[in-house]
């Protein structure tokens, strides 16, 4: 069992007070990712909406990548439009 542990966020909160006043956390935290602490270790990281989908963004283009690498220097085809 590991000492230390990486809290990937610059903001943290207790579980109690997520519980408390859940609203007042996403608005200090605005567009950043919130950790979640249960017994000061992080249990979960709490994303905004906007933080969520261009994370999503990001993993579709990602994988769009992957597609591209994997087919270059494929069979190709002439098309006339």
């Amino acid at each position: 069992m590991s000492i230390t542990q990486t809290i990937h966020a610059k903001t943290t909160v207790s579980m109690t007070d997520l519980r408390r006043n859940p609203s007042k956390i996403m608005e200090i935290a605005g567009d950043l990712p919130v950790a979640v602490l249960n017994h000061n270790r992080p249990e979960a990281y709490l994303l905004s909406a906007k933080a969520y989908e261009a994370l999503l963004e990001l993993i579709d283009d990602l994988t769009l990548i992957k597609t591209i690498k994997e087919r270059k220097g494929g069979k190709t085809v002439k098309v006339k439009l």
